[in-house]
């Protein structure tokens, strides 16, 4: 599959960095811009069924690893380092496993290896509560989204992957149909194989996907990492906290 992608700079080490679910590319452009400015060549990704990435009914970690060597491929990258949040983060997990030999370095946001319940049921109510052939405006869907949704910054999140098509009508950037039946997929674990190369965790202190008790576990997978907590931040730390974010991967990749 030929993901979508956006470019930053045209020299340096490469630094590819994957969004977390119903995100999209643009939620990192801030971020490239500053990796940038520090020397890297950034790529960011959509991941597909986001974005303005393909779509597709096959989703799960097999076939979007697939996907991020496909597309590493195709950019004469034989090696580089990667950055992935929550669904992206268990995207490079499970490419660094299997294709440890194309990674520099490794840094996963907010997310462990192992497997978790999902929680998007609401929000993938909320999305089928807006009537996308009959709103004329952008208001209008935040206001359907809000009879479900009442944290402002989700809304606006997931209103970034609103837009209008030829058509005139208002449509998502990520695939709702292919994601809902996939859903359960997103929380699988990934641990194919010990990861050996350096590796950088960081968790958000005020989110629970990475707890103290899995910390552990984490090292046995991989036993070269370390980890970093942003301390007031929840799971969406890189928006919450983004210079003390950047300043840990600048750390870690310098």
């Amino acid at each position: 599959m030929e993901l979508n992608f956006k470019k930053y700079g045209d020299s340096g080490e490469p630094l590819i960095i994957i969004h977390g679910l119903l995100g999209m590319l643009d939620n990192w452009s801030s971020h490239a811009r500053f990796f940038k400015d520090q020397g890297y060549r950034v790529y960011l990704v959509d991941a597909r069924n986001h974005g303005r990435s393909p779509w597709s009914d096959e989703m799960n970690y097999e076939v979007m690893m697939e996907d991020l060597k496909e597309f590493l491929d195709s950019q004469s990258i034989n090696e580089a380092h990667l950055l992935g949040h929550s669904m992206g983060g268990k995207i490079v997990m499970k490419f660094a496993q299997n294709y440890a030999y194309r990674v520099k370095k490794l840094i996963v946001a907010d997310i462990s290896p192992m497997s978790y319940p999902v929680h998007h049921e609401l929000i993938l109510k909320s999305l089928r509560n807006v009537p996308l052939d009959k709103i004329e405006k952008r208001t209008e869907a935040d206001e359907f989204l809000a009879e479900y949704i009442k944290v402002v910054g989700i809304r606006q999140f997931l209103m970034k992957s609103l837009h209008r098509k030829k058509d005139k009508t208002f449509g998502w950037r990520f695939n709702v149909d292919a994601i809902e039946a996939n859903i359960e997929r997103m929380g699988d674990a990934v641990m194919d194989s010990r990861y050996q190369g350096k590796t950088l965790f960081i968790r958000g202190g005020a989110s629970d996907y990475i707890k103290d008790n899995q910390l552990d576990e984490l090292k046995v997978s991989f036993p070269n990492s370390e980890i970093k907590t942003i301390e007031k931040a929840g799971h969406w730390l890189h928006a919450e906290e983004p210079k003390v974010f950047d300043e840990y991967v600048i750390n870690f990749l310098g």
